[in-house]
């Protein structure tokens, strides 16, 4: 399965922690967060024509951020707002069928891009 999907926010903007209220000290997710999640599910429902079934099994996941502009950049905080959406989707179950992850850096992009790649992982 390979999908387009926008660029994910980081996990600094993804969660937000309030300090006053009932809700002081939880982690919530941002409205940043919750724009992104359903801007991506919306094109993975879009790619895909429809709800898919979830995908049962080990995973292998390949993903390249080619980012919105040059700024420095921490690759392993991009995952956590795709892979919410991915789930919010129903393409898997839960983030522990991934058991082959890889990723890199693509090119600058105008308004960035998250190029997703499924397969299903197989031991050697």
């Amino acid at each position: 399965m390979n999908l387009s999907l926008p660029f994910p926010p980081s996990v600094n903007g993804y969660w937000r922690a309030p300090n006053r209220g009932k809700l002081a000290g939880r982690h919530l997710v941002s409205e940043r967060g919750r724009r992104y999640r359903a801007e991506a599910v919306a094109e993975i429902l879009e790619q895909l024509r429809g709800m898919p079934q979830p995908v049962k099994g080990d995973l292998a996941v390949s993903v390249m951020f080619c980012p919105p502009s040059r700024a420095k950049r921490d690759l392993d905080n991009y995952f956590k707002a795709l892979f919410d959406s991915v789930i919010n989707a129903g393409i898997w179950i839960d983030d522990s069928q991934i058991k082959k992850l890889e990723a890199e850096w693509g090119p600058v992009t105008k308004g960035g891009e998250c190029i997703f790649l499924l397969l299903k992982h197989h031991k050697i």
